[in-house]
């Protein structure tokens, strides 16, 4: 593998670990390697030999176990000594050394030996104590080295991952990421398609940044905070990145979960060394993402008196917000999704001045946020971006990078030169409704109720002039279902009551269908049910829809209802609100069942052309049914997506 000219390749970090590693590595190696040249062991018959030749100098008794012997220096001239000299031991060396198991016996054998020798021939004997100083202080330190490097291990991995915050003495430190000119992030607001309303108070924020006077000479503040709320995947966190990129200052990243730790007082004192980092760094901009891991409303969670660290952190980030110290020139950017469970003082002015909402994206919106996915693409040039829109409402933009990703890799599948428009098609389908499972075991007569109850909610939505504008209807299995229809739902921001009621007639078409042809129902309307009673009980309980109850409603945008251990109505309520939204249901079944059995040949021949082909669309629904009695300009056809009502572009035919 080439190495590419001019490729930088980033340095390794230092880490002081390594210094003490190799301090100790080289330690144990000076203490069990000795350099001096080892001398031969022999036995005593050979001793005895040497002795008699008169070639012994002298003998040094080492801790009454090792007797070490040192030649005269004309025995070591000797030629079969050369192999002795030639490894390093002198005279001043011992040349030879023999294992005593008695210095008492070991005395007398030699006494023996010179019993005849002048007292001036006789070998000199020395007795000796040698200590192994290093060697007792490494035996008595390695088991509480060990001991303490493991304690240090376990303390690392109970503290939490990511560098800087994990250490022992480094965990109530801050964990916030810096991006300065060193490490500057390259995107800014041209990569960010869309959410124009967003980047116009955003882009405010990095002119004030930029140049503080245009506003400060006219008495105005910058808004000490920005809190971005909107779905996932709608941009929330790019646009942070942007901020950042745009605004040539500090920025710090960090997560909410960051402050949240097992320790007591950790995440508090992590807030104020983030905070006293970013004064240091100031104009500078401190990002928090998912602000309500950290941020949940105190005496919401039932913690019945409990200590919770968690309020402590909130509390120390309520005070380094708006308390007496001043953070001038540090501006707060958080995101999340669940604003309904911030605590009040968070989002009060002082702190977050400003919410920005990030919604998903329009019509117009999703043709940018496709061109933007779409760059690194090869893809044909024919392709017509507004169409993928169209075929995309309710999409977020995490949704749209999805969709161009899994495109490519279905063309590349199949082999193909460029993305084609057909390839977006599959798409969409396998991002909604997961992957195709062709050799799913189905048995003739499942098949044909499937066939019938897909051809019932598109019978049901063909004559209801409210009903979403059918796309498709299929019969192949996917993910868990077995089968849908598939539709293009209106973008609107409100809907009205013969709107909904008409969405949940085609919803009911399936399980019509299936009484009205086979006599009985099956299992496979699961989601279809969950789907109108979740829409009825809104409609009754939350958007005052009901003629018995009027203009009431039992919601709690504010969550307080959520940890309550009652309803917020009487039981008998609650009766009656479960006998209307019975009521509803049984009516728009029976009006399903009616427009079934009006158009009865239609369905037939719908479902068993989707027994032929499997998949069939609105081009075929019109040759059988004819133009629709309602028909809409194409050019209106979107998404819903009203807060309180569950829409779908697709009636599933569920596995149970």
């Amino acid at each position: 593998m080439e190495e590419k000219s001019g490729a930088k390749f980033p340095k390794p970090k230092f880490n002081i670990y390594w210094i003490y590693f190799i301090i100790f590595i080289g330690f144990i190696f000076l203490q069990f390697y000795d350099f001096t040249p080892k001398p031969e062991e022999i036995d005593f018959y050979r001793l005895k030999t040497m002795i008699s030749d008169n070639e012994v100098e002298k003998i040094v008794i080492v801790n009454k176990e090792i007797a070490e012997i040192y030649l005269k220096k004309d025995a070591l001239q000797q030629v079969k000594y050369k192999y002795i000299v030639d490894k390093g031991l002198t005279y001043n060396f011992p040349q030879f050394y023999l294992t005593i198991l008695s210095i008492d016996a070991f005395q007398e054998n030699l006494d023996k030996i010179q019993a005849d020798f002048p007292p001036d021939k006789r070998v000199i004997i020395k007795t000796e104590v040698r200590k192994d100083v290093w060697g007792d202080i490494l035996s008595w330190l390695l088991p509480f080295i060990i001991l303490i490097a493991i304690w240090i291990f376990i303390f690392r991995r109970m503290a939490g991952g990511g560098s800087g915050g994990n250490q022992i003495f480094n965990i109530g430190k801050s964990k916030a990421k810096l991006f300065d000119k060193e490490s500057r992030i390259n995107v800014n607001f041209n990569d960010v398609a869309g959410l124009d309303e967003a980047k116009i108070e955003l882009q405010e924020i990095v002119e004030f940044l930029k140049n503080p006077k245009k506003y400060t000479e006219l008495g105005g503040k910058i808004p000490k905070g920005a809190l971005l709320i909107g779905p996932p995947g709608t941009g929330k966190t790019l646009l942070a990145k942007a901020v950042a990129g745009e605004a040539n200052v500090p920025f710090f990243s960090i997560s909410g979960s960051d402050f949240v730790e097992m320790f007591v007082g950790v995440g508090a004192s992590r807030v104020r060394d983030l905070f006293r980092q970013a004064k240091e760094k100031a104009p500078c901009i401190v990002f928090i993402d998912e602000i309500d891991a950290v941020g949940r409303a105190r005496g919401r969670n039932p913690n019945f008196g409990a200590n919770d660290e968690r309020e402590n952190t909130l509390n120390q980030l309520l005070t380094e917000m708006d308390g007496f110290d001043s953070n001038s020139g540090v501006i707060i950017l958080a995101a999340t999704n669940r604003a309904d469970m911030l605590d009040k003082a968070l989002v009060r002015a002082g702190r977050f001045d400003r919410q920005i909402h990030v919604e998903l994206p329009e019509l117009k919106e999703r043709e940018e946020i496709f061109k933007v996915h779409l760059r690194p693409l090869k893809y044909d040039p024919s392709l017509d971006i507004s169409f993928l829109a169209k075929q995309t409402p309710g999409f977020s933009g995490a949704d749209i990078a999805n969709i161009c990703n899994e495109a490519a890799l279905i063309a590349a599948r199949k082999g193909k030169k460029m993305v084609e428009k057909q390839d977006f098609l599959d798409a969409i389908d396998r991002i909604i409704g997961g992957l195709e499972r062709k050799n799913k075991m189905i048995t003739p007569e499942e098949k044909r109720i499937i066939a019938f109850h897909e051809a019932g909610h598109a019978t049901v939505s063909w004559f209801c002039e409210h009903a979403n504008p059918l796309l498709k209807v299929t019969i192949i299995p996917r993910g868990k279902s077995l089968g849908a229809a598939w539709y293009l739902p209106e973008e609107r921001q409100i809907s009205t009551k013969e709107q909904i009621l008409d969405e949940i007639c085609s919803v009911l078409g399936g399980r019509a269908a299936e009484e009205i042809i086979f006599n009985k129902v099956s299992t496979g309307a699961l989601n279809d049910l969950e789907r109108v009673s979740k829409q009825v009980y809104a409609m009754v309980a939350f958007l005052g829809m009901s003629e018995k109850f009027g203009n009431v409603s039992f919601f709690d945008s504010t969550g307080q209802t959520d940890f309550m251990f009652s309803k917020p109505y009487s039981e008998k309520t609650a009766e009656l609100i479960d006998n209307e939204v019975k009521s509803i249901i049984d009516e728009q079944y029976h009006r399903a069942k009616l427009i079934l059995t009006e158009h009865i040949d239609g369905l037939k021949k719908l479902a068993q052309l989707l027994l032929e082909r499997e998949v069939i669309f609105t081009e075929d629904v019109e040759s059988i049914f004819g133009k629709r009695p309602f028909q809409k300009d194409s050019s209106e056809n979107n998404s819903s997506n009203n807060s309180l009502e569950t829409t779908n572009n697709t009636n599933s035919y569920e596995q149970t």
